[in-house]
């Protein structure tokens, strides 16, 4: 593997290029610190072919979040030149980005997931969403871009005055919304590593300060709190991960994911999304669930490169 080079395919043009960016430039100096003849590309769509045969890329390390990275149309474009990348494969990716499509996935394998409405565009142009919201939610209720990341175009709407907002906002990043109802409990993610035989980490419970996981709390450094392993007995750790490797494995995901789930206050876990390509920022939960067993960033990193292989 080290005799080959490796792109580490960062930035691009969607909603996350700076979160990108970050997640990209952090793997790049961790597999130099390892050794691999990695080199850092900005994603250009309508270059991209042209930008891989040029500098004679041998493996792609993709750390595009959102649109072309995570949506499975880098992984097609990969496939067609026979070119091996990490993550999971282009219809796992397709069906994660979409989170109507993984609510439906879920529903039909009876894995517990929060009850949610889909809209279009058009429905929101044309309906009074937020009267009808309102009476099949009430409030508090999730709003949420049905395919985008780093919680963009997330609202977590507490007064009814305030529905009509979200779903222009949440409109903003996606053709379609969804509402989704709001699991009042703790919030956890489970990062899940493998492909045939995955295995899921320790879990983290993330606690922001405002009471919120949004963009900010995110992405500022010191505005949540990550416990791990999660304040959990060990019989509900034990099912929280078992939900997030069923949903895993259900869409068929490979290399490296994060499960997000809310559990609430009975225990019950409700799967709420997949990520493909989770962050791997200096604020990231990847990381810091594989450091908390003794797995070092760049170990990590090479771990994710070499399961290209498998």
């Amino acid at each position: 593997m080290k005799n080959k080079k490796i792109a580490v395919v960062m930035g691009g043009p969607s909603a996350e290029r700076e979160v990108s960016l970050n997640t990209g430039k952090a793997i790049l100096a961790a597999l130099q610190e390892k050794g691999y003849n990695a080199v850092g590309m900005d994603l250009n769509p309508r270059s991209f072919v042209e930008q891989l045969q040029k500098q004679q890329i041998d493996i792609v390390f993709n750390a595009i979040h959102g649109l072309y990275g995570e949506d499975g149309l880098m992984q097609g474009t990969l496939e067609m030149l026979n070119i091996p990348y990490t993550g999971s494969g282009v219809l796992a990716s397709a069906m994660a980005m979409d989170k109507g499509v993984t609510k439906r996935q879920f529903i039909a394998a009876g894995i517990s997931t929060p009850r949610s409405r889909l809209y279009s565009k058009l429905d929101v142009e044309q309906k009074k969403l937020a009267d009808e919201i309102l009476a099949e939610f009430g409030v508090p209720v999730v709003v949420k871009a049905a395919a985008q990341g780093s919680s963009i175009g997330v609202v977590i709407v507490e007064k009814a005055a305030d529905i009509e907002f979200a779903v222009s906002e949440a409109s903003k990043y996606s053709s379609h919304i969804i509402v989704e109802e709001f699991i009042k409990g703790k919030e956890l993610t489970v990062s899940i590593l493998g492909t045939d035989r995955p295995k899921a980490l320790p879990i983290i419970e993330i606690v922001p300060q405002s009471g919120k996981y949004d963009y900010k709390s995110k992405y500022t450094k010191g505005a949540t709190e990550y416990i791990v392993p999660a304040r959990l007995e060990d019989d509900v750790t034990e099912k929280v991960q078992q939900i997030a490797l069923e949903a895993y494995k259900l869409l068929g995901c490979r290399g490296i994911g994060r499960v997000d789930v809310m559990l609430d206050q009975k225990n019950q876990p409700y799967v709420l999304e997949i990520n493909t390509i989770p962050g791997m920022t200096a604020t990231s939960l990847v990381p810091k669930a594989a450091a908390s067993i003794g797995i070092s960033f760049a170990d990590l990193c090479e771990r994710i490169l070499l399961m290209v292989e498998e």
